[in-house]
């Protein structure tokens, strides 16, 4: 007898089973309700990053997990408007129907343009970046494009001194150590630069655009500079701690001057033994409003010498940091960041395989499920 054959007997034994004692299919089904309503994505928005383009490998992928929210930039070549500035109306417009062709929301714009050196290190030029920014904003804003992930690491921006360092099961992760870079040439060419400076064109950005942000209603969301160290050749780093980020949303305070809480980046802040604590400063910015986009992902290690981890294999207990963002009432856009690359899986892209992805994105929705069932 075949193996299906015997499958068969086997199930059609147990059917019989059922019938037997009286037991009807609904029934049987109604033991496995559960015992509160799960609410799907704890009520926030999944998105998965494309700073490439629509790879369509990692787009159906995204559709059979329901993960229908993308992040990325505004790349004309995309659409074949190679010679349009970025930030005018219809390059955007046809950017974001791409994405809807695909079955996917342009949720978050993350690597603007028009917010380069120019503004970030107060050089000449910096106001006619500025009105470019603003431009892109009231674009974005007719467009139903709310939120807007920037960065102030000018000239040096995403750091690593290795990309490909063996973490678990021979998984390859990105890392960094100041030892690497010390002996590198300091960069000079733009003058004496200071953290002072760097905070002023900082409060000339934001006084700038923030007030035209409130008035089309897009959220700013600044990143943590990355890793969080004091300077790399020489270009300050002045957002590396907690305390940077209070101080920032009190130079324009609105309801669009707020940050991309990048778990990974805040995990590594502080030297060895120090650090800062997740979940209170999930609470404490989360409780004003200010979380306006999340990066989820986790180190091990402190700023002078961390690596990435799997999401389930870092300092971080994650748990409670998806507890806090459910607790404090954020319901934005979210995506895992940075995943080890996976068996299988090319590290052309350190930090965004697709395999690495899909782990991740299965574990933060059990997180998400388990914060939303123990919170009713």
């Amino acid at each position: 007898m075949s193996q299906n054959r015997r499958d068969f007997i086997k199930r059609g034994t147990s059917l019989a089973a059922i019938s037997s004692v009286g037991v009807n299919m609904n029934s049987a089904s109604n033991c496995f309700t559960p015992s509160a309503e799960i609410v799907k994505d704890a009520g926030m928005q999944m998105c998965l990053a494309y700073f490439w383009g629509i790879e369509p490998h990692k787009v159906a992928l995204a559709r059979q997990m329901d993960v229908l929210g993308a992040v990325g930039g505004i790349n004309p070549r995309m659409v074949g408007m190679d010679n349009v500035p970025n930030w005018e109306y219809d390059v955007i417009k046809k950017v974001q129907q791409a994405w809807k062709n695909e079955g996917l929301t342009l949720r978050v714009i993350e690597g603007p343009p028009s917010l380069y050196t120019k503004t970030k290190l107060g050089l000449e030029g910096r106001d006619e970046e500025i009105a470019n920014f603003i431009t892109f904003m009231e674009n974005i804003s007719r467009l139903g494009i709310d939120t807007v992930c920037y960065n102030w690491m000018p000239v040096i921006s995403w750091a690593r001194t290795t990309l490909d360092k063996p973490s678990r099961g021979g998984a390859l992760v990105s890392s960094f150590r100041t030892e690497g870079i010390e002996d590198e040439p300091l960069i000079t060419e733009y003058g004496e630069l200071t953290k002072d400076k760097m905070w002023t064109n900082m409060e000339y950005f934001l006084k700038a655009v923030v007030p035209e942000a409130e008035k089309y209603g897009v959220k700013l969301a600044l990143h943590p500079d990355d890793p969080p160290i004091d300077n790399i050749r020489g270009i300050p780093r002045i957002m590396t701690s907690v305390a940077a980020f209070k101080r920032l949303i009190e130079i324009v305070p609105s309801a669009s001057n707020g940050l991309t809480f990048c778990q990974g980046s805040f995990a590594s802040m502080g030297a060895e033994g120090e650090g800062e604590n997740i979940p209170a400063a999930i609470e404490y910015f989360g409780k004003r409003s200010k979380i306006h986009f999340v990066h989820f992902r986790d180190v091990r290690g402190h700023k002078d010498n961390f690596e990435e981890t799997f999401h389930d294999d870092g300092k971080t207990d994650m748990y409670r940091a998806m507890q806090a963002y459910y607790d404090v009432g954020f319901r934005g856009p979210i995506r895992p960041d940075h995943v080890p690359t996976m068996a299988g899986d090319s590290n052309e892209r350190p930090g965004y395989s697709t395999i690495g992805a899909l782990f991740a994105i299965g574990y933060i929705r059990g997180l998400m499920e388990g914060v939303t069932k123990n919170s009713t």
